[in-house]
């Protein structure tokens, strides 16, 4: 019973989130249907002027003093995963949004953490990250999905709001690793998807093993790209605050392969394995990218003899004249 009360809830709440609740047939593994084709297929949003995923280029992100370090409440606490399902286009867990949220870095106001889901190419050695940085792609990226405080749990209502900040959304690359104590928590995780194969098929089990934080492990959470964009599936509505962290999780390699091995797409009558699920990137249309402001260091002491060498030096020189 409990397991059919959580399947009917993240039946309702995932294509909130994940999809926007659109009643478009769209898809990634069909020429049909594929991300090329959103725009038409749902055209309300997909062919808006602020859409995401983006590549960052370094070169053109500008400092920000106000994007100072998060407040993650809840990250730590074992007991807020609910569930893991597979919901026919990814992996999504959902979280127990009463126990866990994030502020500050610059948010306007405090955001309840709904769930998380992830998109990938075909195993640890290919592409599959959504945003990209100076055209790099990473095999994975982890998004961390948050509604205001003010919609009361609410992404439905944050979506009809159009409310450009209703969502907050935390992207962590993932990058392919060969060390192994690092991925205990990885291991657990993805350890459930043989339970998950098919679209809709969901399990509680996952509940009281992992946190948050374990699956973040070593990553500077403050240093990040900010930038304002939209949701990566359709309705691909424009409502989220993307934060974007520099440093990767590192994952091993066979972790990484379970995903694009073990999960299937939602297709009639057929397995088709979930390889590539993620979008291509959109164009910036003149949407500006900031980071933490880089602090100039003040010369070292021994440089600074090594100039007042040179300039008596040069003095002496000049006098001598």
């Amino acid at each position: 019973m409990i397991v059919l009360l959580v399947t009917c809830l993240v039946a309702l709440l995932s294509p909130s989130v994940h999809s926007a609740g659109s009643s478009a047939e769209w898809c990634y593994h069909k020429p049909e249907c594929d991300y090329t084709h959103w725009p038409k297929i749902a055209p309300k949003f997909c062919n808006g002027s602020k859409q995401s995923p983006i590549n960052i280029v370094t070169a053109n992100v500008q400092g920000n003093s106000k994007l100072t370090s998060f407040t993650f409440t809840g990250f730590d606490d074992n007991s807020t995963f609910i569930s893991i399902t597979n919901s026919g286009d990814s992996v999504v867990v959902s979280l127990d949004d009463e126990k866990v949220a994030v502020q500050g870095g610059d948010l306007p106001g405090v955001y309840n953490t709904k769930q998380f889901h992830l998109h990938w190419g075909n195993g640890s050695s290919s592409s599959g990250s959504e945003h990209t940085v100076d055209g790099k792609q990473y095999p994975i990226e982890l998004h961390i999905v948050s509604v205001h405080s003010k919609y009361n749990g609410s992404v439905s209502a944050a979506l009809a709001a159009n409310d450009s900040t209703g969502l907050a959304v935390l992207g962590f690359f993932i990058e392919a690793t060969s060390e192994q104590n690092k991925t205990k928590s990885w291991d657990i995780l993805t350890s459930f998807l043989t339970s998950i194969p098919n679209s809709g098929s969901t399990t509680t089990d996952i509940m009281d093993q992992i946190t948050l934080d374990s699956l973040l492990e070593g990553v500077d959470r403050t240093k990040y790209y900010r930038y304002q964009g939209s949701l990566t599936t359709p309705d691909c509505n424009e409502v989220v605050i993307w934060t974007v962290f520099k440093q990767p999780i590192k994952v091993s390699q066979n972790l990484i392969n379970r995903f694009s091995t073990t999960t299937n797409f939602k297709a009639a009558n057929t397995s088709v394995l979930m390889t590539n699920n993620f979008r291509g990137v959109q164009p910036l249309n003149g949407r500006v990218v900031t980071s933490q402001v880089v602090k100039s260091t003040a010369p070292s002491s021994a440089a600074t003899s090594v100039l007042s060498i040179i300039t008596v030096l040069l003095l002496s020189s000049l006098c001598g004249m």
